[in-house]
């Protein structure tokens, strides 16, 4: 019977370590870390077509995690568009990912604030890539793709601007 306990034992530290890796797997998808490159996704987006950070190949990425309900999620929102129109043409995409929320509402929160930028509308699947344990969280992605920095929480305008330039180099 000690054995064998043992025997469990090293096996539930062994799939420890293997769940702790960076890459992905069939059961297990990878989750976002400073300095590695950003997880894999796919989504359809408001107001269309489906998105995903392979079509995003060569640009720097701003991905916003809101909620319509979140109020320092709806203070920002016309900071975000005003930099995704100012750097767009600098090679920044920005893409709003609105957590575990209709797309009804997703759409009216893009419509409210004026959104020039897409919006997808998360199941859970990004939330859970990127760890996302509030709101707002703030992802900034550079052109080679991978994750430079991520903030939960509100930021000013002009930390934005200062962490939008930093991808963009």
């Amino acid at each position: 019977m000690g054995r064998r306990f043992a025997a469990l034992v090293a096996a539930a530290f062994a799939l420890a370590a293997c769940g702790r890796s960076n890459g992905a797997s069939a059961t297990q998808p990878q989750t976002a870390q400073v300095g590695s490159a950003a997880p894999s996704w796919s989504e359809p987006s408001i107001p269309g077509p489906t998105l995903s950070l392979a079509s995003f190949r060569g640009k720097a990425i701003y991905l916003n995690f809101f909620a319509t309900w979140c109020p320092p999620c709806n203070s920002e929102a016309s900071s975000i568009d005003a930099l995704s129109r100012a750097y767009a043409g600098r090679g920044l995409r920005v893409v709003g990912v609105d957590v575990l929320e209709s797309r009804g509402k997703a759409a009216d929160f893009r419509s409210k604030h004026g959104l020039s930028y897409p919006v997808v509308v998360d199941d859970g699947a990004l939330r859970n890539q990127y760890e996302v344990n509030g709101l707002p969280v703030h992802v900034f992605i550079d052109r080679a793709g991978v994750v430079r920095k991520i903030v939960v929480g509100q930021l000013s305008p002009a930390a934005m601007r200062e962490n939008v330039e930093r991808v963009l180099r």
